[in-house]
């Protein structure tokens, strides 16, 4: 969600300063181009123990699961998954609800392999965090307190967008991940566009030069905040030829000068937040209504604006409203809308006393989030009833446009920004599954957005996004049923009362199956809270 970056982490250089002067309308892409590089070796993800994760395994069973194959098909079971290596090699119905199970038919147990008895336990693919930010909020996030968050809510591939630690850094964890010699999910790294180049960017030789460069490096894909015109379309057309994925959070600095529908237009591919798609819906204005007072660089200003925007917007049904919607769909454009980064604006005391807060949050990331001038994103200088009041409306009318873009065919997928505005990972992507299931998603919808959609939008539904034979074998295993209930995929569990009356908390992610190696999700939320006990003592 960056669009400026701290001013406390890093260090502008001149030609920032001078070109600014020339180009106002790039001061996003210039301060991203001036970020210094930075050394975080010290908080890189180490090598996995012996006793993280067991597998991937000759031949793995597990006997007597639900299933909730992510392709939109209502969850079977009782059936027996196998597991080969790093893919699903069969799945076998093995009988029926409430009886017992029938012993003929099921796979049969050879010398060497493993089983898992999970009678009675829901199992869904790998969840995709299509907006994950390994670091570059506050100072000091291990690696592997991120990785262990996201793996223990059962996250198994994660799209980093703009790789801020730098791209060697975000490059090295992937390579590791690939290799599964890390505890971490599978990494997809996004570059933001101009990182790492030695001058600004402002001519199309350069934005072509810079997306070749990037490819050859290693980048996946590019994350644009904002550029004119003529870089965008140069530095979209080559990306599409580099086999690059795209997206973009379009900045309101030049969201003036390219909306959602611009850039969809010239090729970007997926949209983050919400920000150029209500300019792409106005009808009797072409700016934003700010008041005479806005400042940009005043971070309430630009919030509590931003909660003002939908309701400047055409409204559903209209004639703009549909054109918009269905050119979008045609160009088989992709929504991320990562809901979850901005629900403190209508709920600040909710986020700040998140259940999760206690054991989860590291001290710097809470230090990050309290109300500061110079932070991004701690915005709550004097935020008031009313500020909320209009985030709520502001959520109404982004949630319908957001459910009848995917009731029209739309493609919307799951993202959480966490590490700003009060959100934790893994925690801040479950968050995400019960604001889509408020936008009018069925169970079913939300966990087709979570996975299979992730999926397609990264050109990967050949390998992850659902279960199936030929999958890789990326897994959601849990004793609740999550389609009843979201909470329960919480680490800190749904709170409830039990058959004696007495309040509990059930549920939380049991195992996370990624690449075939099976991974204790309450053991990772143990080791979690034994960092921030450290993190708090020192």
């Amino acid at each position: 969600m960056l669009t400026t970056l701290p001013n406390s982490r890093f260090t502008l250089t001149s030609a920032y300063f001078s070109y600014l002067h020339k180009v106002m309308v790039l001061a996003v892409i210039l301060v991203i181009l001036s970020i210094a590089p930075y050394s975080y070796a010290d908080k890189a993800a180490p090598n996995k123990a012996a006793d993280e994760g067991k597998g991937p395994y000759k031949r793995l069973i597990l006997r007597g699961i639900t299933l909730v194959n992510g392709e939109g098909a209502p969850p079977r079971g009782p059936l027996d998954i196998v597991i080969e290596g790093d893919r699903i090699t069969n799945i076998v119905s093995v009988g029926h609800p409430d009886v017992p199970i029938k012993v003929e038919g099921r796979p049969v147990l050879r010398e060497g392999d493993e089983e898992m008895q999970l009678e009675g336990y829901y199992v869904l693919p790998g969840f995709i965090d299509m907006h994950g930010h390994i670091g570059g909020s506050a100072d000091n996030i291990p690696a592997e307190y991120v990785f262990k968050l996201w793996l223990a809510h059962g996250i198994t591939t994660v799209r980093e967008p703009g790789s801020f630690n730098g791209l060697d850094w975000v490059l090295d964890h992937v390579k590791r991940s690939q290799k599964n010699e890390i505890v971490a999910p599978r990494i997809i790294p996004y570059l933001g566009f101009g990182m790492g180049a030695k001058e600004p960017i402002f001519t199309a030789k350069q934005a072509r030069a810079w997306v070749k460069a990037s490819a050859k490096n290693g980048a996946k894909g590019i994350k644009f905040f904002g550029a004119t015109p003529k870089v965008m379309t140069a530095a979209l057309d080559e990306a599409k030829k580099q086999n690059l994925g795209t997206m973009m959070h379009h900045a309101q600095l030049n969201v003036m000068s390219m909306n959602v529908l611009d850039s969809a237009r010239l090729g970007l591919t997926t949209m983050e937040h919400w920000y150029g798609l209500p300019e792409a819906l106005f009808e009797d204005r072409r700016i934003q209504d700010y008041p005479a007072t806005y400042n940009y660089n005043n971070e309430q200003d630009r919030f509590a604006e931003a909660g003002k925007l939908w309701k400047q917007a055409a409204v559903m049904g209209s004639d703009k409203w549909n054109s918009v919607r269905d050119e979008l769909i045609a160009l088989d454009f992709t929504i991320n809308p990562t809901m979850t980064i901005y629900q403190a604006s209508r709920d600040l005391m909710r986020e700040r006393n998140a259940d999760w807060h206690a054991e989860y949050t590291l001290p710097t990331l809470w230090d990050f989030f309290t109300p500061s001038r110079y932070a991004h994103g701690s915005y709550w200088f004097d935020w008031t009833t009313d500020e909320e009041i209009e985030w709520k409306e502001n959520y109404r009318l982004w949630m319908q446009f957001l459910n009848d873009f995917k009731n029209h065919g739309g493609r919307v997928t799951t993202g959480s920004d966490s590490g700003y505005i009060y959100k934790i990972y893994g925690f801040g992507y479950i968050s995400e599954l019960e604001l889509l299931r408020e936008a009018g998603f069925n169970p079913y919808e939300v966990i087709q957005a979570a996975t299979l959609n992730g999926a397609q939008a990264l050109g990967m539904e050949d390998d992850i996004g659902s279960i199936s034979v030929g999958k890789l074998a990326d897994m959601v295993i849990i004793k609740e049923n999550p389609l009843r209930n979201f909470k329960v995929l919480y680490g800190t569990g749904h709170y409830r009362l039990d058959d004696n009356n007495k309040p509990i908390r059930s549920g939380g992610v049991d195992y996370t199956i990624k690449d075939g190696i099976v991974y204790d999700a309450k053991s990772l939320l143990e080791d979690v809270k034994t960092m921030v006990k450290e993190a708090k003592a020192d």
